[in-house]
């Protein structure tokens, strides 16, 4: 697999200091970036997971941020097969400068089922209404800073390293429930695929409270940022039953906007 670098500076730079502050959200969203996971269970390569925020889109008469993720199953594993998911999110920064979901849905493609789960945010009556897969449609009080989890990814950076704890409500598989993180300032060493040296890294310690699902993760989890500018997320380690799921980068592509 190619590994991929959109500017000679950022290739220049794999050991930035852990004096840089998080980055706030215009700073991220002022290049562009594509990203790619290896998804691995032991020895096993379950699939791969591809991330990126496509341009605006207009919603509801709203101007959003438009975030896909894709995720593909390694149809090379017995009974798996080929299952190809991908989770959009329309979302925004609020004026706390927080990312928060508009609508949300995700695309079965290999089924050919599209939208077979939708969540819309409505901040006028504060309910978030809600279709799954079962077809059962309902309605949730609204929590802010309202999210269905998948925005995360950004989100997270903001506070990678930065020695606060954060806490986010996320809605999925049909109820409220929330991501705990916390983000210590220490640096550990690490190796990843599109450096060829060990790059710093800021280690987040997480926990979820009444959820599950791929964008709920389930249980305690791990996740590692590189100590850039933009906390580039590099891994990310999931408990389940047996051990620890592990998403890794393995391509990464940055260019300015």
């Amino acid at each position: 697999m190619s590994i991929l670098f959109a500017t000679s500076a950022f290739a220049q730079h794999p050991y930035p200091s852990e004096q840089i502050k998080p980055p706030t959200l215009q700073q991220i969203f002022d290049v562009k970036e594509t990203f790619k996971y290896e998804v691995k269970y032991g020895f096993l390569k379950l699939g791969w997971v591809e991330v990126e925020l496509l341009s605006d889109t207009t919603y509801n008469s709203k101007t959003l941020k438009h975030m896909v993720t894709r995720i593909t199953s390694n149809a090379r594993i017995p009974l798996v097969g080929t299952e190809i998911d991908y989770f959009h999110s329309l979302f925004f920064v609020n004026d706390d400068g927080i990312p928060v979901t508009e609508y949300y849905w995700k695309d079965n493609i290999d089924e050919d089922k599209y939208k077979d789960i939708e969540y819309s945010f409505d901040r006028e009556e504060m309910v978030v209404r809600y279709k799954e897969e079962d077809e059962t449609r309902d309605t949730l009080a609204l929590v802010e800073p309202a999210t269905a989890g998948q925005v995360i990814f950004y989100y997270g950076r903001m506070f990678a390293g930065s020695g606060f704890d954060r806490t986010l409500p996320v809605y999925v598989t049909k109820k409220l429930g929330y991501i705990h993180m916390k983000n210590p300032k220490k640096v550990e060493m690490r190796n990843y695929a599109p450096w060829e040296e060990s790059v710093a890294t800021y280690k987040m310690e997480g926990s979820t409270e009444n959820i599950d699902g791929p964008f709920g993760f389930s249980g305690n989890f791990r996740a590692w940022y590189l100590t850039d500018d933009l906390r580039v997320p590099l891994e990310a380690r999931v408990k389940v039953l047996f051990g620890n799921t592990i998403i890794r980068l393995i391509e990464y592509n940055r260019m300015d906007r």
